[in-house]
């Protein structure tokens, strides 16, 4: 008879938990992971997954009007948000069951309800405890919103997926990905958007001239930015809210949504308890193999605040098993990490932007601006955006950006070539597939001059 109820107790049953969850059950320890909510996490339930649904959702409208210009006549076309999000919700119940099964098959015991730590081998789920050697929190991320004057009548990304009905007036505040990309949906969907950030320009540590063709290309379409704009109150009148801006003037909306930044889900899972670290921000202090401050307990995902990413808390909870029990001693690699927003059109980005790599060496750019071939005949006047920077010495290319369609899928491959150190030389080495858009990531032989 074992010490322990479990050799690991999980508390998330998210990307992050699952994977790990998974894996240590396949090397042939007692696993149980308690989830409060729906299996799959933020990613699954109200992340990735619906979000990108809702994207090709909004897409359509602008493949409707595109399609005249190749001939097509197409007809009156309506959209149906309850359908949509019915849809949707089908979706998201079927991947749940998946999970369920994924979890099941591998032998872990899953228990519903909300966990929190007694002490560092003590886990308490409703009126039961139960006792592990280890312990992982995958507890995730939540989304933070400031404390401000009717701050209770905004939604977050949590309810923009259950709105019973599509706005007809919008403000989205914030400049992360999560706004800019909600942005993007409701005004592909036939809403007024108005999109509000306190700084001069959104998606802080993105490269700075992706961020610019982004805005250019967002208002091109008709949605309304507004930088260096701060709320200062919200108030409800006559069933509509009126937005307060710090200058004193107002937008009227039907909903507001804020988007100003997601923190670690921590709260109440008794950290302090176990005397677990938390770093001034409230997330999980960890070290290279994703262990905290007391020894048999670890942290992966969100609540660590590293790369707060799908893939890499799979990658975090792949590597913390490995580690723990499979003998392998593995820290997750946060280098390289591609990553993409799903805005209208997208972004694609990998490696460094061109102010992190000109701060350490000298770099080389090379950056091109066009039209796609597509909208040669759709009227469109939308433009694509690709940017390459290059280590002046070594030749290696250190950072590749895209703003234009299927951005994501073009810098996933491009992600490979970097993370084996792929060179400039070896770029224009390669053969591109003509007619793309994505050829011109291996043509590109002008550098821009230094300013």
């Amino acid at each position: 008879m074992t010490q322990y109820d479990y050799d690991l107790f999980t508390i998330g049953a998210g990307s992050g938990g699952v994977r790990a969850s998974r894996v240590a059950a396949s090397l042939g320890v007692r696993v149980a992971v308690a989830e409060e909510r729906y299996l799959g996490g933020t990613c699954v339930n109200v992340g990735c997954v619906p979000k990108k649904l809702l994207v090709y959702a909004a897409h359509y409208r602008e493949e409707f009007h595109d399609a005249a210009g190749f001939g097509w006549t197409v007809g009156e076309s309506r959209f149906d948000w309850s359908r949509l999000i019915a849809n949707k919700n089908t979706e998201i119940q079927r991947l749940n069951g998946v999970y369920e099964k994924l979890l099941g098959n591998a032998g872990v015991e899953i228990i519903d309800g909300s966990a929190h730590l007694v002490d560092a081998h003590t886990v308490a789920v409703g009126d039961k405890n139960f006792t592990a050697e280890t312990i992982l929190i995958a507890a995730g991320g939540w989304p933070s919103v400031p404390d401000i004057p009717g701050i209770e009548h905004v939604i977050t990304s949590n309810e923009a997926f259950f709105l019973e009905q599509l706005p007809e007036r919008i403000v989205v505040v914030g400049g992360g990905y999560i706004a800019v990309e909600f942005a993007g949906v409701f005004h592909g969907l036939g809403a007024q958007v108005t999109q509000l950030y306190r700084g001069p320009l959104f998606l802080r540590g993105f490269d700075d001239d992706v961020r610019e063709a982004l805005a250019e290309e967002m208002r091109k379409k008709g949605v309304d930015l507004r930088f260096d704009t701060n709320v200062s109150k919200i108030d409800k009148q006559n069933g509509a809210l009126n937005v307060t801006l710090a200058d004193g003037s107002a937008i009227q909306a039907d909903v507001v949504m804020y988007a100003t930044g997601r923190r670690p889900k921590i709260d109440g899972l008794g950290l302090e308890a176990a005397g677990v670290e938390l770093n001034p921000y409230g997330a999980i202090v960890v070290d290279r193999y994703s262990r905290s401050s007391v020894s048999n307990i670890y942290a992966v995902g969100d609540c660590t605040d590293r790369i707060n990413l799908t893939p890499v808390a799979i990658k975090e909870g792949q590597a913390f098993a490995e580690t723990v029990f499979g003998g392998q001693p593995t820290k997750p690699d946060h280098t390289i990490v591609p990553s993409a927003v799903f805005s209208q059109p997208p972004i694609g980005s990998v490696g460094l932007t061109e102010a992190e790599a000109g701060e350490a060496r000298p770099i080389d750019v090379y950056i091109s601006r066009f039209r796609p071939m597509k909208h040669t005949l759709t009227g469109s006047e939308e433009r694509t955006t690709m940017k390459l920077i290059v280590d002046r010495d070594t030749d290696r290319v250190l950072g590749c950006h895209m703003v234009g369609a299927d951005a994501a899928e073009i810098i996933q491959g491009i992600a490979i070539a970097l993370k084996c150190g792929a060179t400039k030389a070896q770029f224009d080495a390669t053969v591109g597939i003509h007619p793309t858009a994505a050829e011109e990531f291996v043509t590109m032989r002008d550098k821009r001059p230094d300013v």
